[in-house]
């Protein structure tokens, strides 16, 4: 089982195939695993072995890894562990492809280290439009999962946690007008429910200036298609 240690974070990650790098970053919300993507409609472990190299990793405190918590922790501790696992491993370019939380993980990486990215694919991102209960909601359960495996854990600490995390508006890490500023490519696949409002993705795609847009591409009449286009941009942007 490879981990990175990352200060107090111990980071599980996998690597998969051979060829130019992709990072990986799965669904789940704050239960982000690489596991994950095998319950996916689009699995980038099944669909992009055969070509490129996929690092896939447990985020902090998911899966396998594991992290200290403090009332100050926010965003830009995730971001730290990804960019360390990539520094780790000696990869300075590759592409970077994720879901649900992924997007914002997604777009606090492209605003720390642009130059790094070839290319990102956003599939779904998670948005702030009138349904930020259900991410707290979200962030509770698996906040009370931890507290009772970690006795150090406090409430307190945890709900500061929380605001740090989901207070945010939009994408939650980046502005509108910083996602404007993104000149990586980006393949972005529209969201259509409470935790992936459509409006997050359509105002992504009218604002950041070197975007492919699809709106249809998880339904089993999309899926044959959806995967030639993700291997089009890859194959065009690596």
């Amino acid at each position: 089982m490879p981990t990175y240690q990352n200060e107090e974070a111990k980071i599980f990650y996998e690597i998969e195939g051979s060829g130019y790098p992709i990072l990986l970053i799965a669904p789940g919300g704050m239960r982000s695993e690489n596991a994950l993507w095998n319950n996916m409609p689009w699995n980038p472990r099944k669909e992009l072995a055969n070509e490129y190299q996929l690092i896939g990793m447990d985020q902090r405190n998911a899966g396998s890894s594991y992290a200290s918590i403090s009332a100050t922790d926010g965003w830009e501790n995730y971001t730290r562990d990804q960019l360390g696992l990539l520094d780790e491993l000696g990869v300075n370019q590759c592409h970077v492809i994720g879901m649900c939380i992924g997007g914002p993980f997604i777009a606090a990486l492209l605003k720390a280290d642009p130059e790094r990215f070839t290319s990102a694919v956003i599939l779904q991102p998670v948005g702030i439009d009138n349904n930020r209960p259900a991410f707290y909601d979200m962030f509770d359960s698996w906040a009370a999962d931890l507290i009772a495996e970690r006795k150090e854990l406090q409430k307190e600490t945890m709900d500061e946690f929380r605001s740090n995390m989901w207070d945010g508006n939009f994408m939650l890490t980046a502005s509108e007008s910083e996602v404007s500023e993104f000149t990586n490519p980006i393949l972005l696949c529209m969201g259509d429910d409470l935790y992936h409002p459509q409006s997050t993705s359509r105002k992504v795609a009218s604002l950041a200036p070197n975007v492919t847009f699809i709106e249809q591409w998880k339904t089993l009449e999309t899926l044959e298609k959806t995967n030639s286009v993700i291997h089009s941009f890859l194959a065009q942007h690596a």
